[in-house]
């Protein structure tokens, strides 16, 4: 990396190709803020080179053909890159900047420097497997319809080179893994084979590409393979007597907590937050499960334990589900009842013209969790949003049904509005048409998993589900896995919660069924910090709409806060805050 002084940066960046969007217009300020947002755009185009996959898997797709091997060489690259665009970032004044450059420079700084603290401290590089995953790119390339098929194809082709160099170096650099991300990356690889098999021989058939051009191309692709299969034989052979833990650790969770999910609060003051939380929804459930006492359950003696009796309600009502085989079709049958109730409450406006397709959860995702949304970029806004569901195909009947007990005919619409409706697919449809590209790129996860708890009881509120005492208790019992989430993330990590205890807190305190609760240690034991991010932004969100309320008075809307919200993109909540709650520009309105 050659290190730039910034009017060099400036000058660059007006002939930079990676632009806002044009449709938006200019945004008015100062000669700062026009030289700061110049500076954004180069930064973006070289923050591309130095991470390609990122760039694809955000819509960006110039260097779709590259794939860096994952050297030495290439960390102390991305380093120094880093490193220089902080300093770069270092010689603006961001206090005289309008609302909307200030978020975007804190959204920055913080990225980069999360990115140097990853790279000097945390080093998941040699402890963590799954890091050196490049199936999903790869899959985006051969599905998405950005470009035709050859184009793409011929991409996916040049950045097959590359794989097998890149497994080995992997190999060289992994030392005493995380035996349950060991697991994870095996069973991910495995999964997503075909992305390199089948996948990519049907995708060659819909060409005209010469035969002889095919077969080089599948011969590349064998490679990958083979170099894939390699890869996964050295995890399961590896000896390896020390075994890194994958608890994180007090002193590295609390500074990922810092720069993940960039709140008001600390992890440790969220976890006390959580714990309280917790139990003012006992105390709800109480009540509600009182009232419906008589109606399954007669005269019928009360359990003597509160929670003993909640769980028997939840038990009764949880008998009604979908099959394993109508489970993917169900979530489908209800995406338009949500849509329909959306508009006749007018919480906020939808766009019809993005695509929202309910499909398998890929091969190379499964083992995180069940259920997801895949979104396209913001430089790829036309494209598919996926509702990832997973199969339960091969299943014994027992853990089919334990896990669609968990997914009833209550919580499974509960599924959909925090994964769909108006959640996670509605708000990243807002994030992508947000002028500023940055808060588009790093979006902040407490942000986006907070909002998509906050639609939750934002339609229960508004009156889904009839205000059916029912619906309610599933979802008091739904929101237990936002609190719940980080109460185990942070015992795990930061106190050593033997699995056990948590199986406790997951199954008789949150009332979760075992595939349910034994999903989430999985989840727990490969991933870190992120399960914070439910109960985090929902409080937030919470929090910051009641600060709304006060100030905007009797001209407050739930759609005007909604919106207004949504517009800045997936900004961290406390970013966002300030900005809404921030005395009027005096220069006037400015767009963000």
């Amino acid at each position: 990396m050659i290190k730039k002084t910034l009017a060099f940066i400036l000058s660059v960046a007006l002939f930079a190709a990676c632009k806002k969007d044009a449709s938006v217009g200019p945004i008015q300020g100062s000669m700062d803020d026009v030289a700061f947002n110049k500076y954004e755009t180069f930064f973006l185009d070289e923050l591309w080179k130095q991470f390609p996959d990122w760039g694809t898997s955000v819509g960006y797709h110039k260097y779709d053909s590259v794939l860096l091997v994952p050297d030495k060489k290439t960390r102390d690259k991305q380093l120094r890159f880093v490193k220089v665009q902080l300093d770069s970032l270092g010689k603006y004044q961001p206090t005289a900047f309008l609302q909307t450059n200030k978020m975007d420079y804190a959204i920055m700084q913080n990225q980069l420097q999360y990115m140097q603290w990853q790279m000097e401290q945390l080093k998941s590089y040699e402890w963590d497997p799954t890091y050196y995953n490049i199936i999903g790119t790869f899959a985006y390339i051969l599905n998405e319809h950005y470009a035709p098929l050859e184009k793409r194809l011929t991409n996916f082709y040049q950045k097959m080179l590359n794989v097998p160099a890149y497994y080995k170096e992997a190999e060289k650099d992994i030392k005493n893994p995380v035996v349950e991300l060991t697991n994870l990356a095996i069973e991910q690889h495995q999964g997503g084979l075909s992305v390199f098999g089948a996948d990519f021989a049907d995708s060659l058939k819909k060409t005209k590409i010469p035969e002889a051009t095919k077969k080089l191309m599948l011969d590349r692709a064998k490679l990958c393979t083979d170099a894939i299969n390699g890869y996964t034989d050295f995890l399961k052979n590896l000896k390896n007597d020390q075994p890194r833990s994958f608890r994180l650790g007090k002193a590295l969770y609390e500074d990922k907590f810092r720069y993940e999910i960039q709140a008001s609060e600390t992890a440790q003051q969220i976890y006390n937050a959580a714990v309280e939380r917790k139990k003012f929804v006992h105390r709800e459930m109480a009540k509600i499960t009182l009232k419906l006492w008589p109606k399954y359950f007669g005269n019928q003696p009360k359990p003597t334990d509160t929670l003993d009796m909640i769980a028997k309600m939840i038990d009764t009502l949880s008998v009604k589900h979908a099959r394993p085989d109508e489970f993917q079709a169900t979530i489908t049958q209800l995406l338009p009842k949500l849509t329909t109730f959306v508009a006749q409450k007018d919480l906020l406006t939808m766009d019809p013209t993005k695509p929202l397709v309910v499909r398998k959860e890929p091969g190379y995702m499964t083992g995180v969790a069940g259920a997801s949304m895949s979104s396209p970029g913001p430089y790829d806004n036309t494209q598919n949003s996926y509702f990832n569901v997973g199969s339960l195909a091969g299943w014994s009947p027992e853990k089919a049904e334990s896990y669609l007990r968990e997914y009833n005919q209550y919580t499974v619409q509960i599924l959909c509005i925090h994964e769909a409706i108006p959640g996670h697919y509605v708000q990243l449809v807002y994030s992508n048409k947000a002028p500023s590209m940055i808060k588009s790129i790093f979006g902040n996860g407490a942000m986006v998993e907070g909002w998509a708890v906050y639609s939750e009881q934002m339609m229960l509120d508004n009156g889904f589900g009839n205000n059916d005492p029912e619906m309610w208790l599933m979802w008091y019992k739904w929101h237990l896995r936002s609190v719940c989430n980080t109460i185990l993330d942070y015992g795990v990590h930061c106190q050593n919660l033997p699995k056990q205890t948590a199986m406790t807190l997951l199954m008789h305190e949150a009332f979760q069924q075992q595939a349910e609760a034994e999903g989430k240690w999985k989840r727990v034991s490969v991933t870190s910090v992120q399960l914070d991010s439910y109960y985090t932004g929902y409080k937030e969100i919470m929090d910051m709409r009641d600060d709304w309320k006060s100030k905007i008075g009797d001209k407050y809307t739930l759609k005007e806060f909604n919106e207004k919200f949504l517009s800045y993109g997936s900004a961290p909540v406390k970013l966002i805050k300030e900005a809404m709650l921030a005395k009027e520009n005096p220069q006037g309105a400015e767009k963000h």
